[in-house]
């Protein structure tokens, strides 16, 4: 069943949520890191949609010998990231090392006028980004921040339907993550402070903020703690809850409950607008519904976040280089995600206290 006033609104047929990527202009990505993230998304992201992969480089041998067994498609391993920034074949670089060592690699990037894509978050410190951003676009080139669960088909499906007005203006959003936690313990993730906010739940707090568009978040509570049954080996929390308020009373709450224990694991969300709601669920389960009026239409969605967000997420970068513009998920666009992000890290350290926040570019 269609809802009424669809075809007016978005149009007959649902929208397009798959990757793009341009028609007519070759780019050559180079991989600097190639850990398991770029083994288990990246690259299988860029086979699958026939992207030109020139190379990678890793500091790890093993990772190295991995990519030559897995992904013979790529050309060649670099000896050095100075031989990868070098390459004139490479018009891409994408970044995939840890977050410490991203700003380093991000100025390097841009000194050898490469676009960039680079992990998230892309630093931890919003401001000393600022200088960079500006010298990159100076320079004409584009750097995008791989906030690929932008481009994961179920958010990306959402995210098109409330742009088109189908709830009309939000309300408030709303995400429980009802799954288990990836392992921790014992990865470098557990040393990172406030591991579930500063990193795990990035995606969430992007993706939020994009459904609330041109919405001002005006103040952040975080809290976080352990849970009953936590190992005492596991260093951080493993509950978080992340609420944002805007300047005209709408609202957001991202709910991670924990050590869940479940054979339906799911991450549900739900869009409440002030004409309708979009209401879905990723990674299980996976589902987009809207209902306007009295009618309800249930999605028939294709694909999945791994890999289709990272295909989706190089493919904007590779169009705007073509087109002549700044990318969906720029850097400068991904300031006020940062900035999100780190007002709940504040918070978070000061037991929940509301932290007001600036999201001006």
């Amino acid at each position: 069943m269609t809802p009424a006033g669809a075809e007016a609104l978005w149009g007959p047929k649902i929208p397009d949520y798959r990757p793009r990527f341009p028609t007519h202009v070759h780019a050559g990505i180079a991989i600097l890191g190639s850990g398991q993230i770029a083994r288990a998304a990246h690259l299988p992201a860029y086979r699958q949609y026939g992207l030109d992969v020139r190379g990678v480089w890793s500091h790890s041998q093993a990772s190295t010998e991995l990519v030559r067994e897995q992904f013979p498609f790529v050309h060649r391993v670099y000896n050095s990231p100075e031989e990868l920034l070098a390459d004139p074949d490479v018009t891409v670089v994408d970044i995939a090392t840890r977050v410490e060592h991203r700003h380093h690699w991000l100025e390097a990037a841009i000194a050898a006028g490469k676009h960039v894509l680079a992990q998230k978050p892309l630093g931890t410190d919003p401001d000393a980004l600022v200088p960079l951003i500006e010298r990159a676009e100076a320079a004409g080139l584009c750097v995008a921040v791989n906030q690929n669960a932008r481009w994961a088909p179920v958010w990306r499906l959402a995210t098109l339907l409330v742009d088109q007005g189908a709830i009309g203006g939000a309300v408030g959003v709303t995400h429980v993550l009802d799954k288990p936690l990836p392992p921790i313990v014992g990865t470098h993730f557990d040393e990172i402070p406030h591991m579930l906010i500063s990193d795990y739940l990035v995606h969430w707090t992007d993706i939020t903020r994009c459904w609330l568009g041109n919405k001002q978040v005006t103040s952040v509570r975080a809290r976080d703690g352990r849970v009953p049954g936590q190992p005492v080996s596991a260093k951080n929390p493993w509950t978080a809850t992340v609420q944002f308020e805007c300047g005209d009373g709408a609202t957001a709450v991202l709910r991670v409950v924990g050590d869940v224990r479940t054979h339906s694991p799911s991450c549900p969300f739900w869009i409440h607008g002030t004409e309708g709601t979009v209401r879905g669920s990723i990674l299980g389960r996976e589902f987009v519904e809207l209902e306007r009026g009295d009618a309800t239409h249930r999605y028939a969605v294709d694909g999945a976040w791994f890999v289709d967000g990272f295909a989706g997420a190089m493919g904007e970068l590779l169009c705007a280089i073509d087109e002549g513009r700044q990318p969906y998920h720029s850097a400068r666009n991904n300031l006020a995600t940062l900035r999100l992000t780190h007002a709940a890290l504040r918070s978070a350290e000061m037991s929940g206290a509301a932290q007001e926040v600036d999201l001006s570019l």
